[in-house]
């Protein structure tokens, strides 16, 4: 080999000599236990029905208002003359109306039907889901137990990052 290949092979092996030594590896623990962290979330839901309740209608006859306010115009356009005619036949026709009414609607008992009418009626329920957050998993490594938690069930294993670091005590 010549020179400058042993001196690049040289530089290649120094500039990673301390990838080699490195502080940090990874390992595997054994899974000892796992306890998924479970939390209650509390819901609010609308719970609505629909009911049909009886609602009284009262049934008003319209015919003797018509028949009244005709009568009532035909004699007020008999009484004056000129723009004064006119406004008695209006209101002759509007106390003829009333008259017709009243003598149609309250001299009788009508009938009062009834008619069913829809009620909507809602009131708010609490629903409680329960949602697994995480999980505390015990693992066991060198001899040591040790508790996390972990977003995920890990399984029978669980992958450690391990670091080492010279105690500064001395």
């Amino acid at each position: 080999m010549n020179m400058k290949t042993k001196l690049l092979i040289s530089a290649l092996g120094l500039s990673a000599l301390p990838l080699a030594q490195a502080a940090e590896f990874e390992d595997f623990g054994r899974v000892v236990r796992v306890q998924p962290r479970v939390e209650q979330i509390r819901q609010p839901r609308q719970e609505c029905r629909t009911e049909y309740v009886q609602v009284p209608v009262q049934q008003r006859g319209s015919g003797g208002s018509v028949v009244g306010g005709i009568a009532g115009a035909l004699l007020g356009s008999q009484v004056g003359s000129g723009n004064g005619k006119v406004a008695a036949a209006a209101a002759g026709a509007i106390a003829g109306a009333m008259v017709g009414d009243r003598v149609e609607n309250n001299g009788r008992n009508y009938d009062q039907g009834v008619q069913e009418q829809a009620v909507r009626q809602c009131r708010t329920i609490d629903s409680y889901e329960s949602r697994t957050t995480g999980y505390d998993v015990t693992y066991e490594y060198r001899g040591q137990t040790q508790t996390a938690f972990m977003s995920r069930d890990p399984g029978n294993r669980v992958r450690l990052r391990v670091s080492v670091q010279p105690d500064d005590q001395y």
